[in-house]
């Protein structure tokens, strides 16, 4: 009996070997990526250093000054003074007599530096801000109704409404998008700070300093001097659908101020 097993079991082995016989001789890769990957590698000084700690957000508290926004809005007022009556809403005293009383309302209200929200405030800013853009953005509208539908012969004072609108729409939507990033800039001297609106330079880069690098007035007036001039984000992108629905209203103004009119202007001088 004993011999009669002895006598089967090699054969029982023999099937297992010839299934692993095909592959004997082949050597599988798996196991030698796995060495090469638990393979120390030589650290380079590089990758010796320690880590950056990356750009906080949101950065700290820092207070903001208000009088580059109440410059802004003035400037926009005398430029609207500027133009013909015919481009204006009513009287031509009208609408900045309007705007003047609102901003000096706000001036009233606002401290010389923003450190904290003030809701009341940037209600009030907005509501100005929107009543300016809807001025200029009427006065376009009768400058291209009085283009298409007269014979106009004066290049000069068209050219000149031209660039006093597009000079008006470059300020006003500074002004928007300095409102409107990251819940607008109470909330950003706070060190509240919403979700960002706008993707600057210096956010996607943590080598660019300051590290605790806030944006300011002026980067949004450069934000909108590109915008309106290539009629489209350059080198800050919209990231929010509110700052991209701006920036499209704003680039729609442009393109139709410099395309229609001023191009219609140069063709009469010419």
């Amino acid at each position: 009996m004993h011999g009669i097993l002895d006598a089967h079991t090699p054969r029982l082995a023999r099937p297992r070997a010839r299934r692993a016989g095909p592959n004997a001789g082949r050597t599988t890769p798996y196991p030698a990526r796995v060495e090469q990957a638990s393979s120390p590698q030589p650290s380079s000084p590089q990758s010796a250093s320690p880590a950056s700690p990356g750009r906080p957000y949101p950065p700290p508290a820092l207070a903001e000054p208000f009088w580059p926004a109440q410059a802004t809005i003035l400037a926009a007022i005398a430029l609207q003074l500027l133009l013909p009556p015919r481009l204006t809403v009513g009287p031509r005293w009208l609408v900045p007599s309007l705007e003047g009383a609102l901003l000096l309302g706000m001036f009233m209200a606002t401290p010389r530096q923003l450190e904290h929200e003030h809701p009341r405030r940037r209600r009030v800013a907005l509501g100005l801000t929107a009543f300016v853009s809807a001025a200029n953005i009427y006065s376009l509208g009768a400058l291209t109704h009085f283009l298409l539908h007269h014979n106009v012969q004066n290049g000069r004072q068209l050219i000149t409404s031209g660039v006093l609108i597009w000079l008006t729409n470059f300020l006003i939507f500074a002004l928007w998008y300095w409102e409107a990033d990251r819940g607008g800039p109470g909330r950003r001297a706070a060190g509240h700070d919403g979700p960002p609106d706008f993707l600057f330079p210096q956010m996607s880069d943590d080598r660019i300093e300051p590290l605790y690098w806030r944006p300011k007035f002026i980067d949004y007036l450069y934000v909108s001097l590109t915008n309106a001039t290539a009629f489209s984000p350059t080198d800050t992108m919209p990231l929010s659908p509110t700052a991209k629905s701006i920036m499209g209203a704003q680039s729609i103004v442009s393109l139709v101020t410099i395309g229609l009119i001023v191009s219609r202007a140069v063709n009469i001088l010419a």
